[in-house]
């Protein structure tokens, strides 16, 4: 039986050629959710790889206008293939958060993934989500208190994003029976768990697969990229970063 696997990537990264060839490879590795992260300057909820992916994009004056154009075509191409949004509220503040939210509809998007936005004070999300039909995904953490997960999980979101670990995303995560019982808590609302934070690889991938929905997958698929990526010659890399893109997703998905 194979995993659900929500594989993440910077939107432009590292330029538009070879960002639009990685979600090529990832969905030819298995990926069923592709998770766009629109670069923001203080990702606070993720690690070295991702920050630097982030960096990398913003230093080339890329949009958030241009990556809701990759996640439309992306959406063109795998209408089949769910795709959510991660980002900072910052982002989602300035057009206006009703106006985010239409944008991101319109763009093939069908969830929204905001660390920084608290489910209960969210400035009006969940509520535009419900009015375009699109998902408000909130991040749970083992740090929560029983109350505040109960608090968040009465709100019958349809997804959770559980971060099997405190802290930021990247380095990689020794799953614990404490961690697996605090998903199983929190998917015990019903709630479609989409379980992250430093999975690498296959072994993380088949302990937790059992308890989630998803598995989510991100800073691994980074790292590829930036080891393999030849700046002065992009096409040249295109071949080896799709071939072990696609080799990762089948690794974490099968």
């Amino acid at each position: 039986m194979s995993n659900i696997l929500m594989s993440h990537q910077v939107a432009g990264y590292p330029d538009d050629e070879t960002c639009l060839a990685v979600g090529e490879a990832l969905i030819a590795g298995g990926a069923k959710i592709l998770e766009v992260q629109l670069a923001f300057s203080d990702p606070s909820a993720d690690g070295v790889a991702i920050q630097t992916a982030c960096s990398t994009v913003l230093s080339r004056k890329y949009t958030v206008k241009q990556g809701m154009a990759y996640m439309a075509e992306m959406h063109r191409r795998h209408p089949e293939i769910q795709i959510f949004i991660m980002t900072y509220a910052s982002l989602v503040y300035r057009p206006g958060v009703e106006n985010f939210v239409k944008k991101a509809v319109e763009s093939g998007v069908t969830g929204l993934i905001v660390p920084d936005l608290p489910f209960d004070c969210d400035e009006g999300l969940t509520a535009a989500c419900k009015k375009y039909g699109i998902h408000n995904i909130p991040v749970a953490a083992p740090s929560m208190t029983d109350e505040r997960l109960k608090q968040m999980t009465d709100q019958k979101f349809e997804y959770i994003y559980t971060a099997l670990r405190a802290g930021i995303t990247g380095s990689k995560t020794v799953v614990t029976q404490e961690m697996l019982d605090f998903i199983d808590k929190t998917s015990a609302s019903g709630a479609k768990i989409l379980g992250g934070f430093g999975i690498t690889d296959g072994e993380q991938a088949k302990l937790i697969a059992p308890h989630v929905y998803a598995i989510v997958a991100g800073s691994v698929f980074v790292n590829i990229i930036r080891e393999n990526y030849n700046a002065e010659n992009p096409k040249d890399s295109l071949p080896i970063i799709q071939e072990k893109i696609t080799a990762k997703a089948k690794e974490l998905s099968s």
